[in-house]
């Protein structure tokens, strides 16, 4: 999330949310921080969503009941990122606390003194756009995530020749994406990935299992295509992915032949060589079908011999061990998986390489750089390639979660800090929804008390060695004993029942959570933090 301020008129830039890494199991999801934003409510003109994947609208669901008394905001973005928020705020039922606003690339927006103009930037989801924001001082350019991919399966490429205009016009600021700054060279076109599925699955005896971002319709336009060619049928699983997919095919952005896209039940009743299934859990997520289905856990898909299962990304820093892990447990199963290790094709990044992040300077002639999204040393390492492109090291200001940069019509420099951070959320079950839902910072993290449940399980099959065993702290006094003992032997008998195999890590924590949260919500309305701790031997 970036602010912009102008005197009166604030406006934000995306909305998003952060998978929790490996050692922050009691979560499920990080977003920002709002306390400023609260605190200057009357001066917020609009949301402004550059696209529609989950760091850059996942967070909608649970920011903006904090910023009810504003409603309805309006939210300004393409058809398909407003139809992915659409169905997150209905099913959380605040579709009221919203105004959406759908813009088509080129489009011009006023919001107070300040105005927005969004251009079309290819990316890993069609419809992204880059963000001119225009001030009285000058114009800012948030370039969302994006490449400059020649064919892009889905939509056109890059619009250069608006990026050029507005270089002619006068760019004050580029904030840019930086995540592939490391990478020499451009990023290949997604049409790589169309042929290396097309390939996997006209090889494949059994059923093909193709896992993505659930906002990712590129993959699953790419699924269909090949689906089609080969004489198989297709259908989605996860529940993310089953909405994402309708959201799709409502607004027109897939288009299959009759017949070609199936319930999963119907899919399920086809001989094995004649399916394709596109889920979700391709970061290894907790409670997402791929994670599931190699813990052998899903409801009603299960792999084995002959069957493929083409994991279409690459990890995220801090899921690797987490994916590692679900690929391991697939293998086990029988099933042939072909992932970014083994094979360059299955997935290409939606980011610019460094000689696109090089053009994108080039085209827009900025006065003063600011890099984004991305760690520390992509930021430094973008400071380091304005540098090559005529951009002196001054000019180029590193951000700062909180820190605030100022700029008028010729400088900009830092200006200390607002409040800003992380919220945690933490739901009681993933596959509910919204659900039960509470919000942490540091300030409130142990208000409703705290159980660290651990337990002991055999690396090799599963089974349980020690434990379930809680320590508690804080508890209201009803939690403390009798509901803290039955929450132990519900989870005790949860874990004698599950499928026994090498231990599916980040699956077992979230039914360890689940289980957990919901027998002692039951008993009262406090929703401590539960933190499970498993221990492999």
């Amino acid at each position: 999330m970036t602010l912009v301020e102008y005197e009166r008129d604030m406006v934000l830039l995306d909305c998003g949310g952060k998978f929790p890494e490996e050692e922050q199991r009691g979560i499920d999801l990080i977003i920002p921080d709002v306390t400023y934003v609260k605190s200057r409510l009357q001066n917020l003109r609009a949301i402004i969503i550059t696209h529609g994947h989950e760091d850059h609208i996942g967070g909608l669901p649970y920011i903006l009941p904090q910023l009810k008394d504003r409603a309805p905001i309006p939210i300004y973005g393409s058809p398909m990122a407003l139809g992915f928020i659409e169905t997150k705020l209905n099913e959380a039922r605040m579709d009221k606390l919203v105004d959406l606003r759908p813009v088509q690339p080129g489009d011009t927006v006023q919001l107070g003194q300040l105005s927005a103009t969004f251009i079309h930037v290819t990316h890993s989801i069609p419809d992204t756009n880059a963000v001119a924001v225009h001030s009285p001082v000058g114009t800012i350019i948030d370039t969302a995530d994006f490449k400059f991919d020649p064919t892009p399966v889905m939509g056109g490429p890059t619009d250069e020749r608006l990026l050029r205009k507005l270089g002619d016009d006068g760019v004050l600021a580029l904030f840019s994406d930086t995540v592939r700054v490391e990478t020499a060279g451009s990023t290949p076109s997604e049409r790589v990935v169309l042929e290396t599925m097309d390939e996997t699955i006209r090889q494949a005896k059994g059923q093909v299992i193709v896992a993505t971002f659930a906002s990712n319709i590129s993959r699953l336009h790419m699924a269909l295509q090949a689906a089609q060619k080969y004489g198989r049928k297709v259908a989605v699983a996860g529940r993310s992915m089953e909405q994402n997919a309708r959201v799709a095919l409502d607004l027109g952005y897939l288009n299959p032949p009759e017949g070609l896209l199936m319930p999963l039940d119907e899919v399920l009743k086809l001989p094995k060589h004649q399916r394709v299934f596109v889920i979700t859990g391709s970061q290894g997520e907790a409670a997402a079908a791929l994670a599931r289905i190699a813990a052998a856990e899903h409801p009603k898909i299960r792999v084995g011999q002959g069957d493929v299962v083409l994991v279409s990304a690459t990890p995220v820093p801090g899921n690797e061990e987490t994916v590692t892990r679900t690929i391991d447990n697939l293998f086990r199963r029988g099933a042939k998986v072909v992932y970014s290790a083994m094979e360059r094709g299955v997935h290409v990044s939606g980011h610019a390489g460094r000689d696109e992040l090089r053009r994108m300077i080039d085209l827009l002639r900025p006065k003063f750089a600011v890099p984004i999204h991305g760690e520390f040393r992509h930021m430094v390492l973008y400071r380091q390639l304005c540098g090559e492109a005529g951009i002196s090291a001054d000019r180029v200001l590193l951000p700062e979660i909180g820190g605030v940069i100022e700029f008028t019509r010729d400088t900009a420099q830092h200006r200390g800090k607002v409040p800003a951070g992380s919220t945690l959320v933490d739901r009681i079950s993933e596959r509910t929804g919204i659900g039960q839902v509470t919000l942490r910072d540091r300030s409130n993290l142990m208000q409703d008390g705290l159980v660290v449940v651990t337990l002991v399980v055999d690396r090799e099959n599963g089974g349980l060695i020690a434990g379930p065993d809680m320590i508690a702290k804080g508890l209201r006094p009803e939690l403390e004993n009798g509901p803290l003992r039955e929450a132990e032997v519900e989870l005790k008998r949860m874990l004698d029942r599950r499928h026994k195999g090498e231990v599916q890590y980040g699956f077992l924590m979230q039914r360890v959570k689940e289980t957990v949260g919901k027998t002692l919500s039951r008993r009262s309305k406090s929703r401590p933090l539960i933190l499970p701790v498993v221990t492999e031997l």
